[in-house]
């Protein structure tokens, strides 16, 4: 039986991707694309939306509908998908979303969400990252404090967050490895005179432009050696593919907060 999908922003780009990921997918079914209230894309086909032949389902400002799907989809921004969140455990409806930029406030209310349904967070869905998060928290762990970890990203100059979740995500990772908290290890950006580094920061450099999908490297530096391990996007659809893999994975979940690991088994 084909998984029923709702998809929010679903006039975005990565909106417009999911959608077209469910259209094609054989075992889901779109039942609902939804766009935000006083939106010029609404009630317009959600199919036309997503360069598809007319699929017969205008888009909704209405997030009950949305969410009388069996599972919703959110790749907004991070006030909105909380609220999408909110609404949805409400309803009782599982929860995908791969919305970057939340802050430690808001991933800890979308935890609590989670207590009452299953949500799938991710800020990168793609297979290959998923894997690299994996090895990254292994690497991390094997190689120790003697050596110094920094993750590079690179996004395309519409990108509005810094660094990238996905860039945040590896920095978890290796601190998870490392058993560190992230918030006490973490060096967002430097400038001006920081002085020597300090053992066992994991540092980070953002790089913005053109149109670039997503690039990240994981850098560990020891004495007179140096392993880089990375990813890089070939095509969004990467993550519209994987975000329809949990939303599918997701239905007849227990509650609890989720990740691309679980849904891949890494």
């Amino acid at each position: 039986m084909a998984t029923r999908i709702g998809v929010f922003g679903s006039n975005g780009r990565m909106g417009r991707m999911i959608v077209k990921a469910v259209a094609e997918a054989g075992n889901a079914a779109l039942a609902a694309a939804g766009v935000r209230p006083g939106s010029a894309d609404l009630g317009v086909d959600a199919g036309t939306l997503a360069g598809l032949p007319p699929l017969g389902l205008a888009t909704t400002d209405q997030i009950p509908e949305i969410l009388a799907a069996d599972v919703a989809i959110d790749f907004t921004l991070p006030d909105a998908a909380l609220a999408h969140a909110s609404a949805a455990a409400d309803a009782g409806t599982p929860f995908v979303t791969g919305t970057t930029g939340l802050s430690v406030d808001q991933e800890a209310a979308l935890a609590a969400m989670a207590t009452r349904i299953p949500v799938v967070y991710a800020p990168n869905m793609s297979v290959g990252v998923n894997l690299l998060l994996a090895l990254v928290e292994r690497v991390a762990a094997t190689l120790g404090d003697p050596w110094d970890i920094e993750i590079v990203e690179m996004h395309h100059n519409r990108k509005v967050d810094a660094p990238s979740g996905t860039a945040v995500g590896l920095g978890r990772a290796a601190a998870q490895g490392r058993g560190r908290r992230f918030e006490d290890v973490a060096v967002l950006s430097r400038e001006g005179h920081t002085g020597p580094r300090v053992p066992g920061q994991i540092g980070f450099a953002t790089m913005r432009g053109g149109d670039v999908i997503g690039e990240h490297t994981v850098v560990f530096a020891g004495p007179s050696e140096r392993i880089e391990i990375g990813h890089k996007a070939g095509g969004r659809h990467i993550f519209a593919n994987g975000a329809v893999t949990a939303a599918q994975w997701a239905v007849g979940r227990a509650p609890g907060l989720y990740s691309m690991r679980d849904v891949l088994g890494l």
